[in-house]
């Protein structure tokens, strides 16, 4: 993809390699993946939960 804000190019190239790495991993796609929804959302629960953690430990450090 080819954008002039670079903000949307490193989330881009990121999303890539994300990518690249979890076919590499687990050997299917997103679109592959035979998960219910509830799968998905669990998964998804999962890792709000983990970003939530990640932001709370910044703040903290950003405070002290």
């Amino acid at each position: 993809m080819t954008t002039p804000d670079q903000n949307v190019a490193s989330v881009c190239k990121k999303l890539t390699a994300r990518s690249r790495r979890g076919i590499a991993k687990y050997g299917v796609t997103t679109d592959q993946a035979n998960l219910s929804h509830t799968q998905w959302l669990s998964h998804l629960q999962e890792e709000l939960l983990d970003a939530a953690v990640y932001i709370e430990a910044a703040l903290r450090r950003m405070k002290t």
